[in-house]
């Protein structure tokens, strides 16, 4: 069975379009989607506009950690949250496709450098009551003799765990549509209505929606969006490669991360394995435009990351793709449905010559898939949620930076809570769009 929703897959969401709602969301991935889940709880009347398949970009195609652990020091608080409402969304929803494994999550250390890092953020973890275990590299051999490998040391959370992308968030779209919540695949959103300076519904390819919200959590191509509706908003791509085995001896039981190396088991019996932080980045118009804020964080993970000189036609912000439309023109949403890139040969390569000497048991598993997906990134690699200043009722739950699928769920719930006039529960200054504008200093958080 394939991991992979592309816009060959069936349309499984088809909703007649309602002339009003309360909010429309656009994009169908595990923040627009847990959103509109939670909203619908609290009987707000929600229309979900997906241009393509529901999690058929990064929402499917990510490594399916829900990780605590290594999370920015913002993040973490939302995380340990998201990861109480993973562990019983299976149980709330009765979409068994929810279920959550309590695996636990390995980081392993190589150099000092990088264990001093560990110790750094386990001190993070203490502060919010997270028992995160550090480990020397005699612990690390003990504890785990099946992974090879000269370790001075690690850091494991045992209540992290994992579960299934490509399944779980369709499954949690059934949830939100069972709860009230209008869901139309293959419908993109062109354009914001704005009446009297503040939203007022979207016009998209099928129809006008009136609505008071609207929340952008279209991943990739939501900087492309904000951008025709005279918001700029910095966010830039980068390609990551997964492969996943075929059934393999279930010897490794942690999500792993090891330098260049991660390893996780799935539901099938195989594991999902990728190359760590390594990354690549086609340049496009937007990354000339907004390289001056990314520049700490290209500093920070520049030995992994190749740059590439142009992406495909049509991918998001491709040369050549129109940069502004009106609502009677066909959008760039319409012409990729979904994003469904080539796998990285040299990533490949990577992995296929690191696998067996790192974890010797899958020596002789051969891999049964491969894809690629394409992670929104922010300059600072933490997401930007809220209410866009300048244009009130225009909300952003995006640049979730390849860390999305964990914390997705706690974010459906906070942006919920802000679009309903609640207190959402946890301190966002971290994650205003203003931010990257106001002179603050950006400072890139684990990535």
């Amino acid at each position: 069975m394939s991991s992979m929703i592309t816009d060959k897959a069936p349309i499984r969401f088809d909703d007649a379009l309602p002339e009003e709602a309360d909010v429309v969301v656009i994009g169908g991935g595990i923040a627009g989607i847990a959103t509109a889940y939670f909203l619908a709880e609290r009987g707000v009347k929600v229309v979900v506009c997906e241009k393509g398949r529901v999690a058929g970009e990064q929402s499917s195609r990510n490594w399916g950690w829900v990780r605590q652990q290594g999370r920015d020091k913002a993040e973490l608080p939302i995380m340990m949250e998201s990861n109480r409402i993973w562990s019983g969304l299976a149980k709330k929803t009765g979409e068994k496709d929810l279920s959550f494994t309590q695996s636990g999550c390995l980081y392993l250390a190589d150099t000092e450098d990088s264990l001093a890092k560990f110790e750094v953020w386990s001190d993070i973890a203490k502060e919010h009551q997270l028992r995160t275990q550090m480990l020397s590299g005699d612990e690390v051999r003990d504890r785990y003799p099946n992974i090879a490998g000269e370790w001075v040391g690690g850091m494991v959370t045992d209540s992290d765990g994992r579960g299934e992308p490509f399944v779980a968030v369709p499954a949690l779209a059934r949830a939100a549509q069972r709860a009230g919540v209008c869901i139309a695949e293959n419908c993109a959103v062109r354009t914001l209505d704005i009446e009297a300076g503040r939203v007022a519904g979207v016009t998209t390819e099928r129809a006008r929606i009136r609505a008071s919200q609207v929340l952008l959590a279209g991943g990739a191509w939501s900087t492309h969006f904000a951008a025709n509706a005279g918001v700029s908003l910095p966010q830039l791509t980068v390609r990551s490669t997964v492969a996943r085995t075929s059934a393999a001896p279930d010897v490794y039981g942690p999500n792993i991360s090891s330098p260049g190396l991660t390893l996780g088991r799935r539901a099938d019996g195989g594991y999902s394995v990728a190359g760590g932080a390594h990354a690549e980045h086609y340049l496009t118009p937007a990354s000339f435009r907004y390289f001056p804020k990314f520049l700490n964080v290209l500093r920070a993970t520049a030995k992994e990351i190749r740059l590439y000189p142009a992406a495909p036609k049509n991918y998001p912000g491709a040369w050549g793709m129109k940069r502004r439309w009106s609502a009677d023109e066909v959008s760039p949403f319409e012409k990729m449905r979904v994003v469904n890139p080539e796998p990285s040969p040299v990533a490949l390569k990577h992995i296929k010559q690191l696998l067996p000497k790192r974890f010797p048991d899958l020596r002789d598993i051969k891999f049964a898939e491969s894809w690629a997906g394409m992670i929104d990134v922010t300059p600072d690699a933490v997401p930007v949620l809220g209410e866009v200043q300048e244009k009130p009722g225009l909300y952003l739950a995006t640049g979730l930076s390849g860390h999305g699928f964990g914390i997705g769920p706690a974010i459906g719930r906070v942006l919920a809570d802000i679009m309903t006039g609640a207190m959402p529960g946890h301190d966002l200054t971290r994650f205003r769009m203003q931010r990257f504008f106001d002179g603050s200093p950006i400072v890139p958080g684990p990535y």
